[in-house]
């Protein structure tokens, strides 16, 4: 390449980072500030209020209790052997 060439190379550069620099300011960033407003939260605090007796009391369900069907004793059901 010649001197010229690069010269040339160096100026559409420079002027096509000029150009891109001043649209995409103009097409993506606009004048205006834009505020947002944000939701207040209440304060967490330490309280607990105990829960409805309704639905937590000593006769309710238990859904950590284990469930058997049927009558096998087999644990571990996944081994490859039948019974």
């Amino acid at each position: 390449m010649k001197q010229k060439d690069i010269a040339m190379i160096i100026v559409v550069v420079v002027i096509a980072a000029m150009a891109s620099f001043f649209l995409s300011r103009f097409l993506f960033s606009s004048g205006n500030k834009h505020q947002q407003k944000a939701e207040v939260v209440d304060v967490v605090t330490t309280d607990f209020t105990t829960p409805n007796q309704q639905y937590f009391n000593s006769s309710s369900i238990d859904p950590t209790q284990l469930i058997q069907i049927g009558n096998s004793n087999n644990t571990n059901p996944f081994n490859g052997k039948t019974q």
